[in-house]
């Protein structure tokens, strides 16, 4: 159903659409931007399917989409207008037993500090009922390129020198190639033929690194992708001739994780545990933790993709709830602007890796985490589980204070989120 608004701004329309998404589509852009009002529970798959119909996407994607907005928001720094059940947020402490709650709205000049919170703040503040999320003209297609490195330093200054093109490049990842499996876990979506290195299939390599990056195709006269991909490719230091390419749908690029999905699926690999680990690496540490990574993996037996790309950590607004590695003013560099995420998304066959061998991949990761949060790595794990209270102080290092202020302004009995362990208690002034 289409309800147009008064003639007074007939620039734009809203669109009232079913699974909880409503399209406000501006067609002039200088009257505002297009957005869409979302319930929480909204997967992104959902998003993107509704908003192609009107020729708009949003502007930031997960790379798997069947997850909930409401429950990546929480977890990610994506920054758009925010509905939130808070708990008890004018309840004083001695009205314990008064389960008063509010819907409140926040944004980046409404709420602010609730918002804020909110972002990165893993359900600690709030339970996101309804968001709105920007969106922009969806290309037509995308231009999807996959190189092969056997340098490390080599493919990180390429990565490096991606993001440094925001108004080329609109896409870039990583992967790091253990063996056979993970050249093939990672390119089941990738329609071209990657005639890699024969050595891969002969488990006689060492490891080689995978370039990722997207161009999309507007499919306008003034925009030729080709060239500009041609260009582009004139910069890098590939491994030659592993440099592929290939056009695909816009949709089916957002959606190319669920190819691996069903490859997972089809292999028994999907519902099984999955000891992940994911951290945010400053560039000054990343051929250092790297390494350390490398030395803790068996590379044959390994299932799963490796993540590994950079980002701006000016793209990272320091007053969300979300944590990067903290900098000094020794270290606060032009070098240090850049972050790596990495993502050890592996997957284990209980029957070859059962209770114990699955205990001892954790343990693993935790040696691993300790090292690399300590000395000159400095990393910072992402998507965290900490055993201790305390062990939640030290991650969240010298934004402690502001995360637990926030816990006692807006949840102060601690409702929510009580299964992390961040607070076993309400929070009191010796934990703030």
């Amino acid at each position: 159903m289409v309800r147009h608004r008064h003639p007074m701004a007939l620039s734009s329309r809203w669109i009232l659409s079913p699974s909880s998404i409503e399209i406000h589509k501006v067609e002039d852009v200088e009257k505002g931007f297009s957005y869409a009002d979302v319930a929480g529970g909204v997967l992104w798959i959902e998003l993107l399917e509704e908003s192609l119909k009107f020729g708009l996407a949003p502007r930031s994607w997960t790379d798997y989409l069947y997850l909930s907005i409401g429950g990546t928001l929480k977890c990610w720094n994506k920054r758009s207008d925010l509905q939130v059940w808070t708990s008890d947020q004018q309840c004083p402490p001695a009205r314990s037993g008064d389960r008063q709650r509010e819907i409140v709205t926040c944004s980046l000049t409404r709420n602010a500090e609730l918002f804020y919170a909110i972002l990165g703040g893993l359900g600690q503040f709030g339970i996101i009922t309804k968001a709105r999320i920007l969106l922009q003209d969806a290309p037509k297609k995308v231009k999807w390129i996959r190189a092969f490195y056997d340098d490390f330093r080599t493919f990180t200054d390429d990565q490096e020198l991606l993001i440094s093109m925001p108004q080329k490049v609109d896409y870039v990842e990583g992967f790091i190639i253990l063996n056979e499996n993970s050249l093939q876990s990672s390119s089941n979506a990738f329609p071209a033929q990657i005639e890699f290195i024969n050595d891969v299939r002969d488990g006689g390599f060492g490891v080689y690194y995978c370039l990722e990056f997207a161009v999309h195709d507007y499919q306008r006269k003034e925009n030729d992708v080709d060239q500009l991909v041609k260009e582009i490719a004139s910069d890098l230091k590939f491994r030659a001739p592993f440099f592929f390419e290939a056009y695909v749908s816009y949709y089916d690029f957002l959606n190319r994780v669920r190819s691996e999905e069903t490859s997972l699926r089809s292999r028994g690999l999907w519902d099984v545990p999955h000891p992940w680990l994911n951290m945010f690496v400053p560039k000054s540490g990343i051929e250092a933790f790297t390494d350390l990574l490398l030395q803790s993996i068996s590379r044959q037996d390994f299932e799963g993709p490796i993540l590994i790309y950079p980002f701006l950590r000016g793209k990272w607004d320091a007053n969300m709830s979300a944590v990067l590695p903290e900098t000094t003013l020794a270290t606060e560099t032009a070098a240090e602007q850049v972050v790596y995420a990495v993502g050890v998304l592996q997957s284990t066959d209980p029957k070859k890796c059962g209770a114990s061998c699955l205990a001892e991949i954790i343990g693993t990761q935790r040696k691993v985490v300790e090292i690399a949060a300590s000395g000159r790595i400095r990393a910072k794990q992402y998507l965290s589980r900490q055993p201790t209270p305390a062990l939640w102080r030290e991650h969240f290092g010298s934004r402690w204070d502001q995360f637990a202020a926030r816990k006692s302004r807006f949840d102060p009995m601690a409702r929510l989120g009580s299964s992390q362990g961040i607070f076993t208690k309400a929070p009191s002034s010796s934990e703030k």
